[in-house]
């Protein structure tokens, strides 16, 4: 396995000092890109992820475009439920269906916790071509969805911005909310370790409707599961928990072992670093709807987040996914906004 040429992230997460504050994106690797569109015009989603050098192709794109000092593997959180047993469709303009979802305790029999290599093994194919390609330009991401958010879509059958019928199971079912949780927790730590295994440098958790719970509710049925998935990887590779809208959790997450936590645009800089404590790296926190701002704005706001976060312990990312509509010279000058300011920052 070849050396990293840039390995800023990975010196971060470990609270090491470096020259300039790493950057990268959640979800670049898609949709705001046009040769990704190219791509999407010509092979179905699932065709994209499951077609190893398709998503490594992807995976590069912004590392070449954008000059991000990391890739994240193209793929979904979805491919775990579809592993599990579940149907799962993209219906473009939508999002996910998953059109028999689980209603009770008995539907769960009916998933499996699959032999990873058997059900997902185009993902660690698609990491060892992605990782021959780079050739050691820049760290890789591995990731998966927290077992709160992947019930969520199980349970629900499609997106919400609320999850009701997800919240109610859990409420009414708790036996059964917890059992599924469970076996999406183990077939999540053995998917990941083998993202580790095939050549992912760090992974991260994505809890995207982390934030829908209470505090007490988000622990009962979120935060002790990613506790040990958290557990299983922590000494495998750093460990990034992203929980959107969880600012709550920050202290208990900074506990778990995670080497980084992921934070949205709704929380100010100096009260996350309060909550998580001084020996944890965070990531964020910029709004992605920022980026359709004109570029001098775009640099102004980069140059107030880095200066609220300060140098070391601090990887800059957004705060939730890049929208489909953003230039992508304005995500170029995001990055090198980033590069320029806190290399100047470094060197002051």
């Amino acid at each position: 396995m070849s050396k990293l040429q840039n390995d800023l992230l990975l010196r971060t997460l470990r609270g090491e000092q470096t020259e300039r504050v790493p950057v990268w994106m959640m979800r670049q690797a898609g949709r705001y890109l046009p040769d990704y569109m190219k791509l999407k015009e010509k092979y179905s989603f699932f065709e994209r992820c499951q077609t190893p050098e398709l998503a490594a192709e992807i995976t590069i794109q912004p590392v070449e475009q954008v000059g991000v000092d990391a890739a994240i593997l193209f793929s979904d959180i979805l491919v775990v439920p579809q592993a599990m047993g579940m149907e799962v469709q993209m219906i473009e303009g939508k999002g996910p269906l998953l059109p028999d979802p689980i209603k009770q305790y008995r539907d769960i029999d009916k998933l499996i916790i699959p032999d990873i290599q058997e059900k997902l093994g185009y993902v660690p194919d698609a990491i060892r071509v992605t990782k021959k390609e780079l050739a050691g330009r820049v760290p890789l991401i591995g990731f998966a969805g927290a077992p709160w958010t992947l019930l969520c879509y199980m349970v629900q059958g499609k997106g919400s911005k609320t999850f009701d019928e997800a919240k109610a199971f859990c409420y009414t079912q708790p036996e059964a909310a917890h059992r599924l949780l469970q076996m999406i927790t183990d077939t999540t730590i053995a998917y990941l370790q083998a993202q580790v295994a095939a050549g992912a440098d760090t992974v991260q958790i994505f809890d995207s409707w982390g934030g829908l719970w209470s505090p007490g509710d988000f622990e009962e049925y979120s935060l002790r599961y990613i506790r040990q998935i958290v557990t299983a990887l922590k000494d495998q590779c750093p460990v990034i928990i992203f929980a959107k809208g969880a600012w709550f959790a920050l202290e208990s997450m900074s506990q778990t072992g995670a080497h980084g936590l992921g934070i949205d645009w709704c929380i100010e800089p100096a009260i996350a670093r309060q909550l998580a404590g001084k020996n944890i790296t965070l990531q964020g926190n910029f709004d992605p709807a920022k980026l359709l701002a004109p570029i001098p704005v775009i640099e102004q706001a980069v140059e107030e987040m880095l200066s609220k976060f300060g140098h070391g312990h601090y990887v800059a990312n957004l705060g939730h996914g890049i929208l489909p509509n953003v230039p992508v010279a304005h995500a170029k000058a995001f990055v090198e906004a980033v590069k320029r300011f806190s290399a100047v920052k470094a060197n002051a």
